[in-house]
């Protein structure tokens, strides 16, 4: 363990060199890669001292016992030794974990795209009890949100919602909601109390920086349009929504959530540069298949990734059959119990996978 440690403290201090080169600053790519990775690496250096600080009381502890000349002494090394000992296989799986090689992607922002699937009027009402179990969990992380475009449902709810959510490795967690979304309810609009079920599509897109996704501005075509829906009288008199088409994919953004025309289309911009993004990645993710199953991308019931049964008070993930009859906690927004089983198995496989470096 001590070995890969110093191996990484190598690497630390290399970095730690770099970030502060004026050619590093300069190049804003490989700068921010660089802190990102600074941070990553700073925060195992903090176990590695635990570490050490722990085998040294070990090692310390032996030697007063194996010494055993002052008895209250070699009493209280027995004690320490006990403590650590049992504080150390803790430690060391911590540190495995942490050396598991990270992707990428896990600290970006995202754009959560939610699409009402089959099930009509009620579809859009889930899709909307979706969002709010998502700007409820986002709250809760202390992360912020932003609405980029939505459509009404004709009875409450959504038949779209695209939102931008920002913070400390969303993308890391939020990627695990990624899927078809199944509801089975007796739905507000059933007038003879029979059980419907209903599902909603799920997108999560980590957010393109410019530098990770080059937009050529003569292959994308910008129409102006006025926006619908609440805002006051301005949103529906002045041209200040934006729709853009990136015309060698036939890529659709838009945005509609700001009175200014300037912002609408910055926040679009954003959302094609995640969609083009995304589109590569699921490129690269294709050899993964396990992964790729997850990303579901169609409102079909028959590719779910979870289902909320509300006369049963029970949500199920269906990728790892995890059951909780909890369900009135969880569409109110504490997902992090489902989102810390999915995480342990994704950690699990990892560790499989990277055995050899361990």
């Amino acid at each position: 363990m001590i070995e890969k440690l110093n191996i990484v403290k190598q690497r630390f201090d290399e970095v730690n060199d770099l970030i502060i080169q004026p050619d590093v600053i300069a190049d804003q790519k490989r700068y921010i890669e660089l802190n990102k990775e600074y941070k990553d690496l700073r925060a195992l250096m903090d176990e590695r001292e635990k570490y050490i600080e722990l085998t040294n009381n070990i090692e310390e502890a032996k030697e007063i016992i194996a010494d055993g000349s002052d008895a209250e002494m070699t009493e209280m090394a027995k004690m320490q030794l006990e403590e650590a000992e049992k504080e150390l296989p803790q430690l060391e799986e911590k540190i495995r974990m942490m050396l598991v090689p990270k992707d990428p992607e896990d600290a970006k922002n995202v754009v959560i795209e939610i699409r009402a699937g089959t099930g009509g009027d009620e579809a859009s009402i889930f899709a909307g009890d979706l969002y709010r179990m998502y700007t409820k969990y986002v709250e809760s992380k202390g992360w912020k949100h932003t609405i980029v475009d939505y459509s009404e449902g004709t009875s409450g709810g959504f038949k779209e919602m695209i939102f931008e959510v920002s913070g400390e490795d969303v993308y890391g967690t939020m990627k695990f909601e990624a899927g078809v979304h199944r509801v089975q309810r007796v739905p507000q609009t059933e007038t003879q109390g029979r059980v419907h079920t209903s599902a909603a599509t799920v997108m999560v897109l980590p957010e393109a920086e410019e530098f990770d996704v080059e937009i050529d501005p003569k292959e994308v075509r910008i129409d102006y349009f006025c926006s619908s829906g609440p805002g006051g009288q301005s949103v529906n008199t002045t041209y200040s929504a934006v729709r853009l088409t990136h015309e060698p994919t036939g890529l659709v953004a838009q945005c509609q959530d700001q009175k200014s025309q300037h912002k609408n289309k910055e926040k679009a911009f954003r959302v094609l540069r995640s969609r083009l993004y995304e589109m590569e990645l699921a490129k690269k993710q294709e050899a993964d298949a396990a992964k790729r199953n997850s990303m579901v991308s169609s409102g079909d019931r028959s590719a779910k990734i979870r289902t909320y049964n509300y006369s049963q008070g029970r949500v199920t993930d269906h990728r790892i059959n995890l059951t909780l009859y909890d369900l009135s906690n969880i569409i109110n927004g504490d997902i992090q119990k489902i989102i810390d089983e999915l995480r342990l198995v994704e950690n699990t496989e990892k560790l499989k996978e990277n055995s050899d470096i361990f």
